[in-house]
């Protein structure tokens, strides 16, 4: 899940490069813009066949790549449950 997040964040056009952001690093502070966190879910719903429930989508969602697999974890054991 880590290398997909990464490859998707890679297509972000952030100014650093992907081996500069630690799992735990604020993505926004690295660059990440609105418009980009946008493209960012949806291609992560892409890769993982989920849909973000608007409870979701927030900053505090996309804050970090450690964030984003919280999330998506959340999302995909949600869907175990029902």
């Amino acid at each position: 899940m880590n290398e997909t997040i990464r490859d998707l964040l890679a297509k972000c056009a952030l100014p650093v490069t992907m081996d500069q952001i630690a799992d735990d690093a604020d993505l926004y502070a690295a660059g990440l813009s609105s418009f980009a966190s946008v493209q960012l879910m949806l291609g992560i719903e892409e890769a993982f066949d989920i849909e973000f429930p608007d409870n979701l989508l927030n900053r505090k969602s996309f804050a970090s790549i450690v964030a984003i697999e919280k999330t998506v974890c959340m999302i995909l054991n949600s869907r175990k449950v029902v």
